[in-house]
């Protein structure tokens, strides 16, 4: 057998041309690896073609010249005391950390494994939900050795990785994770590349692993608690009035359906939750066709929005794709989905959202006008109302003959803001391309994330993410809730109570924008 020379990855580091002898056991070639990264070779993890080498037999995995070899596992321990606080200069870091030190603090991009865009943006937009991270951070660890918990584990890692920043890196943890849990991930064509895989199915997957392992001290998954629309549906038939069938229930993620006339994604939204079934009356003793519509009972402190954009054509076998322009905004109200006994614990947190609103609208009016005793006492109140920091001055001009604020607590307005969008790019769900664009929470920053590549973008260029073309599209939109301060009452519904944890487990959260402050089932 020939000698040939390949190239390793291993982790952010690379080796190239390195010379292998085909003729020798695959044992000797990890034994070079070892004297290249001081990873023992019990340690190593080398994959081929995405297979795992053997120490015996290069099998099927026998490697051709010029090829990228992928190698996991950590180096011994150097004993070597270097300075631990040893000064660093720009210049003197590897070109690669230097081309990424700009983008550094907004994490670090996924390197495409071979088609595996769905699962690098799917999980760029779950990391930008912190307290998920956190809760994985705490719980994560103890999530077992089975296949479930082997992927909670490679998430918190990941996202832990992530964190860091800089340059960007290969999942493969993940990756194998997520494929021994879940088959269909690890699909391959006719070529034998691994096939394009959507990324609402991933996110989906990913979600209910977390269920099932990361919960709270009184055992709620935090998922439930971060993600868990609740929901009452209504149906009723036409030829017996009288019968009505009710359901309650817990979603992740609302359909937003597109049709002919849908112009708008609230539009799609109100199209998703209306329902028809076939059942049985027992009035009329037969089957018959009831009618009726979903309504959130309780709200999220995160609300995913799916646009349905894809449907399975029979006459090519694949999922064909809906290229309609259906425009979304940077913030999403819920309101007019909610039942009315929740429309009506919204109330009063949404008129103290828009008091302070309307208050810093008028405290930048007057602040245009120049300081002044006169404007002093409107711009504290504002920046009260807001949750800014108030110049002790400003605080006694605007208090009066008060000397406390009342207490206030954070309710949910039924109002979210937009911070992440997965989009696609191409014809149908089993090709093309997708991409994560992810709202920072430090300053507001937009940023895609295209695999390996990050770029900083406004907007207006995320706006344009609805579709009408072959350029990206949004196909999930990831929304966070806006909360208002409130009067601390003396008994707390059960729904605000809801709205305050969540409100508590976004505290870490600075949002930049001033509002800051269909149904899938599990």
């Amino acid at each position: 057998m020939a000698t040939v020379k390949l190239n390793v990855k291993w982790g952010k580091e690379s080796f190239s041309d390195i010379e292998v002898d085909l003729s020798q056991s695959p044992l000797v070639f990890k034994a070079q690896l070892f004297a290249l990264t001081g990873v023992p070779v019990d340690r190593q993890k080398v994959l081929l073609k995405g297979t795992q080498l053997k120490d015996d037999d290069w099998g099927k995995a026998a490697p051709k010249d010029g090829m990228t070899v992928m190698l996991m596992g950590s180096a011994e321990a150097v004993p070597v005391d270097a300075p631990k606080n040893a000064p660093k200069f720009v210049e003197d870091l590897p070109e690669q950390e230097q081309e990424h030190l700009d983008t550094k603090r907004f994490g670090a991009g996924l390197e495409n494994l071979g088609n595996t865009c769905y699962m690098n943006s799917t999980l760029q937009c779950m990391f930008a939900v912190q307290p998920l991270r956190e809760a994985l951070y705490k719980r994560g660890a103890a999530a077992g050795s089975d296949p479930t918990g082997k992927l909670v584990t490679a998430t918190a890692e990941l996202f832990r990785d992530l964190e860091g920043g800089g340059a960007p890196f290969p999942p493969y943890g993940f990756l194998m994770a997520l494929r021994a849990k879940f088959p269909q991930f690890a699909q391959q064509g006719r070529d034998g590349e691994y096939a394009q895989q959507d990324a609402e199915e991933c996110w989906t997957n990913v979600m209910f692993a977390l269920k099932e392992k990361v919960k709270d001290t009184d055992g709620t998954p935090a998922v439930d608690k971060l993600f868990g629309i609740r929901t009452h549906l209504a149906l009723k038939s036409e030829e017996s009035p009288g019968e009505e069938f009710t359901e309650d229930g817990l979603a992740f993620t609302l359909k937003v359906n597109i049709e002919d006339k849908t112009a708008h994604v609230n539009e799609g939204v109100a199209v998703g939750l209306r329902e028809e079934r076939e059942r049985t009356s027992t009035a009329l003793g037969r089957t018959a066709l009831f009618k009726g519509a979903t309504v959130l009972t309780a709200l999220p402190p995160y609300l995913t929005l799916q646009m349905m954009r894809f449907f399975f054509r029979r006459d090519n076998q694949q999922k064909a794709k809906i290229l309609k322009k259906i425009p979304f905004s940077l913030e999403f109200d819920a309101y007019e989905f909610c039942s009315d006994a929740l429309k009506k614990q919204l109330e009063g947190p949404r008129q103290a959202y828009k008091e302070a609103q309307d208050a810093a609208v008028e405290a930048k009016k007057l602040a245009k006008k120049g300081p002044g005793p006169q404007a002093e006492a409107p711009a504290a109140e504002a920046a009260a109302a807001s949750g800014a920091d108030v110049d002790m001055k400003d605080a006694v001009a605007g208090a009066g003959a008060s000397t406390s604020a009342p207490a206030t607590t954070k309710a949910m307005t039924g109002k979210y803001e937009l911070v992440g969008v997965v989009t696609h790019k191409g014809r149908t769900a089993d090709s093309g391309h997708y991409v994560a664009w992810v709202k920072q929470p430090s300053d507001g920053t937009w940023v895609c994330f295209d695999d390996e590549k990050l770029t900083v973008r406004s907007e207006e260029e995320v706006l344009q993410l609805s579709g009408g073309g072959d350029w990206h599209m949004a196909y999930l939109l990831l929304y966070r809730a806006i909360y208002a301060d409130v009067p601390v009452a003396a008994e707390e519904p059960a729904a605000a109570a809801a709205g305050k944890e969540g409100a508590a487990a976004m505290e870490a959260e600075a949002p930049a924008s001033a509002g800051a402050g269909g149904v899938v089932g599990p």
